[in-house]
C-alpha cells in the first residue's frame, strides 16, 4: 500500500440545543455525541452505524481502526478529506443493550436535519445498518444493492461494506475499494461536467 497515515478529521460541532439531547435513551450509555466530522459542506456525505470512538479511556484523542479503514480507501481512489463528511444513524455509541428499532427511528430526525442542511450530492451507505436505515427497510443489505447508484429521496445513494468488517475479513478490501471508485468516478464525471 502507498504511503498513508490516517487522521483524526475535525468534528462538526453539535449544535447547542441537542448536546444533552435525550429522546431516544442513548445518553443514558455515557458516551458523548459526535454530530458528524470532516467538511459539513462536502459533496459526498458518508453515512455509518454510530461514531464509535474518537478517544481513548484516557480521553486521548486517536484514529480508530473503522476510520483507518475509510481513510485508506478514499486515499486510494483519489478523494481527499475536503471532499467527505462523515456522520451517523445513532450519535452516541451505544455501550449497552437498547431497542435498536426504536432509537434508529428516533435518530434518523438528526439526520433528516443534517441532509437538508448540507444537501450533499451523493450519499455513501457503510454497513446494513446504515443501509436498512436510510433506505428504510429492514430487508436489505449491502451484498444486493453495492455496485450501484439507487435514488433515495431525491438523494444519489450507494452502499459498501463497513469498514470494520473490511478490517475482520481482508477478501473484502478489493469490494470496497471497488466501491469507493464508483463513487470517485461519479464525483470525478459530475465535477467535469460542472466545469467544461
Amino acid at each position: 500500500m502507498p504511503d498513508f497515515c490516517a487522521s483524526l478529521w475535525p468534528e462538526e460541532p453539535t449544535p447547542e440545543k441537542l448536546i444533552n439531547c435525550d429522546e431516544c435513551g442513548l445518553d443514558k450509555h455515557r458516551t458523548r455525541m459526535v454530530w458528524g466530522e470532516g467538511n459539513p459542506e462536502a459533496p459526498i456525505m458518508i453515512l455509518l452505524d454510530n461514531p464509535g470512538a474518537r478517544e481513548d479511556r484516557e480521553h486521548q484523542p486517536f484514529v480508530c481502526g473503522t476510520r483507518q479503514t475509510l481513510q485508506q480507501a478514499v486515499h486510494e481512489v483519489g478523494l481527499i478529506a475536503d471532499d467527505l463528511y462523515v456522520t451517523y444513524i445513532l450519535k452516541r455509541k451505544p455501550t449497552k443493550a437498547y431497542e435498536k428499532e426504536k432509537t434508529r427511528q428516533i435518530c434518523m430526525n438528526h439526520l433528516k436535519q443534517q441532509l437538508q442542511l448540507h444537501k450533499p450530492q451523493f450519499i455513501v451507505c457503510l454497513g446494513n445498518i446504515a443501509v436498512q436505515s436510510f433506505f428504510q427497510n429492514p430487508e436489505l443489505d449491502v451484498k444486493s444493492l453495492r455496485g450501484n447508484f439507487h435514488d433515495v429521496n431525491g438523494y444519489q445513494t450507494t452502499v459498501a461494506y463497513h469498514p470494520l468488517a473490511v478490517r475482520r475479513r481482508p477478501n473484502l478490501w478489493s469490494l470496497f475499494l471497488q466501491d469507493w471508485k464508483l463513487v470517485a468516478d461519479q464525483f470525478y464525471n459530475m465535477t467535469k461536467a460542472g466545469n467544461p
